[in-house]
């Protein structure tokens, strides 16, 4: 099904003229959302490349140029002005970017797709309390983890020529098994009779706010050094970005996106209403389920890394819903680019305004956030519905 959507995008660029029939003005607007893809992807690639050189020690365009194609070709490409900017691209900042693009992907994919199991344009990890409750459990694993462990939490494997460590991934499977118990809570107290939208955001406010206080008093109870490596996890930031976080969130991340982006035509179906859903044959309480605890394993594993990074889930699929309109099929693999590209440049900012310092990223992603919400409030009052 997969390769058959690709071979699909493949064939709208190919496509004839599009006359001024229905089917004519159809195909067009997919082309149009196919080179919306293809340019996002395209945007995505370069910023990720040419932010490579920002940070601490500041690499030239050139010097980035170099170190990345040297080794490939050493008869024609010359050295690095610096030695030791291989070990901080190579080393640092290709697994900092890889690891921003698949949290920003996640996060704005498990976004796009609650919104539309839900019908709720505010509905993300966030506002369901998913967010607070994996930020409970990764800040559990931070705690009590060496309490528990000893010196087998320190332990670190190796996996295909690189080191994994225990550590992370006690946090990822902390993270997802709380944000796993938030979605369950939700389920059990409304899955099984129909609900406000209102009611639906409340309940997830309720069950963050209770996640929230569990994590308060960790934090209480935690000593010296526990609690400022969890202050600093709670700020949201890639320090945890490096080659074992790569190849614990890269394939978690990639496995949950395709999964949800396999489901989007059933999404378009559930939009129309669940009655009309389950007549054309969804089966709509295990999609919700099925896209609830997708949503849950994807977004434990990024902030198990990254801490707590909001709006990218809410902003992403918004942004990417007004340029394309709702069909799943584009939107979803639309706001994955969106989201990856919001968060990578958001994390650049972070590191050039205070170089050699860095700021939280977290701070960033609210700044960014909050404008663009308020931007959105001045266009409900101009008719524009969210």
């Amino acid at each position: 099904m997969l390769l058959g959507r690709i071979g699909e995008f493949r064939s709208l660029l190919k496509g004839d003229k599009a006359d001024d029939s229905a089917l004519g003005r159809y195909e067009t607007s997919r082309r149009k959302k196919v080179l919306f893809i293809l340019g996002t992807g395209m945007l995505l690639l370069v910023v990720s490349v040419a932010v490579l050189g920002i940070g601490g020690i500041m690499i030239s365009p050139l010097d980035v140029f170099y170190t990345l194609f040297h080794d490939l070709l050493p008869g024609i490409i010359p050295e690095p002005s610096q030695d030791y900017y291989g070990i901080v691209i190579n080393g640092y900042r290709i697994p900092r970017i890889i690891l921003g693009v698949m949290t920003g992907a996640c996060l704005a994919v498990a976004g796009a797709a609650m919104q539309g199991i839900l019908k709720n344009p505010l509905a993300d990890p966030f506002t369901l309390g998913l967010s607070s409750a994996a930020s409970c459990g990764a800040g559990l694993g931070i705690v009590i983890g060496p309490m528990i462990f000893g010196s087998l939490y320190h332990t670190t494997y190796e996996l295909f020529g690189h080191s994994l460590s225990f550590q992370w991934i006690f946090m990822v499977l902390t993270a997802f098994l709380f944000g796993l118990a938030s979605v369950s809570i939700i389920i059990l107290l409304t899955g099984k009779r129909p609900v406000s939208q209102s009611t639906l955001i409340l309940t997830g406010v309720v069950v963050g706010y209770i996640f929230s206080a569990v994590l308060s008093y960790m934090k209480y109870i935690s000593d010296e050094a526990a609690l400022k490596d969890l202050t600093l996890w709670l700020l949201g930031g890639m320090w945890g970005a490096s080659w074992d976080a790569v190849m614990i969130v890269l394939p978690i991340g990639l496995i949950g996106i395709i999964l949800m982006w396999r489901t989007a035509v059933d999404i378009n179906v559930l939009s129309s209403g669940d009655d009309v859903a389950k007549n054309l044959g969804v089966k709509v309480a295990p999609l919700r389920k099925k896209i609830m605890v997708l949503s849950s394993l994807v977004t434990s594993a990024c902030m198990a890394f990254t801490g707590i990074i909001g709006f990218v889930g809410l902003m992403g699929p918004h942004m990417v819903r007004m340029l394309i309109g709702n069909d799943n099929r584009y939107l979803i693999p639309a706001s994955a680019l969106f989201g990856a590209l919001t968060l990578v440049s958001c994390d650049a900012i972070a590191r050039y305004v205070i170089r050699p310092s860095e700021l939280p990223v977290g701070i960033i992603m609210y700044l960014v956030g909050g404008v663009f919400f308020m931007f959105l409030i001045k266009k409900m009052r101009g008719g524009y519905d969210i």
